[in-house]
């Protein structure tokens, strides 16, 4: 493992960030908002001179492959520094004054969870409002990610860092080279996001809103301009473009690619989409049927709220149109059951991913079968494909430490904040899982604002932890990592 390579990269990706900073820096100078070109000023400088001092003294590193270890260090530091850097627009500029709470939002925009302090969001200005919700856009698809495509020339190797950050138990190249796979990926998503903005413009938002609510949607994110979320607009239209950007958001980016290029066939008889469509049919059809006259006078409108809600959790967006904890007794434990869902593999969204659930239930069911027929052999299979035993050995390992996780950061802070179980536990997954709003005190109208800054800096790292699918942040604190 070259500490050399790996901090290059990271210098790298930290221009990146900086780079992109420029944008509300831009609507700052456009506004005359001084205080927040300043606030944004401050780190694009500074980043640019260190960082580039930095990748300038390491410019001689000889070609390297990043190792496995390398890869895992490279993309945990790398998240823990974009957060950083992230932070400093929104603690300079004085509208967020703790550092642990400018550093708790950006960590939570950056893992694409949605969950924040802010408890005035429209008192904002426009250039941070748009930098809070570029972070989402920006973690979607991976920071890493992006920068793979530019690696060549640095001569840094990078599928090591797709192993290591995609979303999902398995990386489904969609090129031969790994450089333009993650091209291939964000030109999708590049191209998804500027659909979505058209649509959103289209049905009444201004252009500013459709676009930090599209960078929300396709990272399924969930931060909004907005006090209420998307229930401000009140616009059915709004709603169903949002809903449909949010699915689609959840689908195996790769199947994207299928269908772009004509291969259907292939799209539609993919299990896990499948599947995941099926979960997401199903809740909204049993929420739509507990809310209908109990809580709206039409079934239309009953779908509609149903459906946004579903696609949010399942997706763990985190966006809201209504405060589900208002809700029947039964819609309210669907939506917590879809907590422990998520999205697919390879998809901007969190959680357990639907492959593994998939994956679980047919180990169990096998077992069962291996019960009553001691002398049977069973494979495990999907879509047709026999699932290796090492790779089932791994989802096992990733579900016990996504459960170890949850139980870690209830246990935190339960103890901490002496919080009921409610509000400690859907903390944890709203944290772990990605998702933002969970029920409680930390339910879709309220926020996070109450816990303390060390419980803050913590929920911060199991953000990361979950986002970085657990393994990549946990195998840092084991000896094992750092023995030669």
């Amino acid at each position: 493992m070259s500490i050399k390579t790996v901090t290059k990269a990271i210098a790298v990706l930290l221009i990146i960030v900086a780079s992109f900073m420029i944008f509300p820096l831009g609507i700052a100078l456009w506004e005359k908002d001084y205080n927040s070109f300043k606030a944004f000023s401050i780190p694009i400088l500074s980043t640019f001179i260190i960082a580039g001092i930095t990748v300038f003294i390491l410019r001689k590193t000889t070609r390297e492959q990043l190792s496995t270890r390398g890869g895992f260090l490279m993309v945990s530091a790398s998240w823990f520094f974009a957060s950083l850097l992230g932070a400093l627009p929104f603690y300079i500029s004085g509208k967020i004054t703790s550092f642990s709470d400018a550093f708790f939002e950006t960590m939570s925009g950056f893992t694409t969870t949605g969950a924040t302090i802010i408890t005035d969001i429209e008192s904002l200005p426009d250039a941070i409002l748009f930098w809070r919700s570029l972070t989402h856009w920006l973690g979607g698809m991976g920071i890493v990610v992006l920068a793979v495509a530019i690696f060549p020339l640095l001569k840094i190797g990078g599928l090591q860092l797709i192993k290591a950050e995609a979303p999902g138990p398995t990386v489904d190249k969609i090129t031969p080279r790994i450089t333009e796979t993650a091209k291939t990926l964000w030109y999708i998503y590049i191209g998804m996001s500027i659909a979505e903005t058209v649509l959103l413009k289209l049905s009444g938002m201004t252009l500013f809103d459709a676009m930090t609510h599209t960078f929300g949607t396709l990272a399924t994110g969930g931060f909004s301009t907005k006090n209420s979320s998307v229930g401000h607009y009140d616009n059915a239209a709004i709603d169903v473009i949002i809903t449909i950007f949010m699915v689609l958001a959840g689908i195996n980016f790769s199947l994207h690619y299928k269908l772009i290029t004509g291969n259907i066939k292939s799209f539609f008889k993919d299990t896990e989409l499948k599947a995941y469509l099926f979960i997401f049919g199903i809740a909204t059809l049993l929420i739509s049927f507990d809310i209908y006259e109990k809580v709206y006078s039409s079934f239309a409108q009953s779908l509609r709220f149903a459906s946004f809600q579903a696609a949010s959790i399942l997706t763990t967006t985190g966006f809201a149109t209504a405060n589900y904890e208002n809700w029947p007794m039964t819609a309210q434990h669907i939506l917590f059951i879809l907590m422990f869902v998520g999205g697919c593999s390879g998809s901007t969204g969190g959680g357990i991913k639907v492959i593994r659930i998939i994956t679980l239930l047919k180990a169990g069911l096998n077992e069962m079968k291996q019960l009553l027929h001691p002398r049977g052999i069973f494979s495990l299979s999907i879509g047709g494909v026999t699932v290796k035993r090492n790779i089932a050995y791994a989802i096992s390992g990733f579900f016990f430490l996504y459960i170890f996780m949850l139980m870690l950061t209830t246990l935190i802070v339960s103890t901490a904040e002496e919080s009921d179980i409610v509000t400690s536990f859907t903390t944890a997954l709203a944290t772990v899982g990605n998702i933002g709003p969970g029920f409680g005190n930390v339910g879709p109208s309220d926020n996070f604002a109450f816990y303390s800054s060390g419980v803050k800096w913590f929920l911060s790292f199991a953000m990361m932890a979950g986002r970085l699918e657990i393994y990549t942040v946990l195998i840092i604190f084991t000896p094992a990592f750092w023995k030669k």
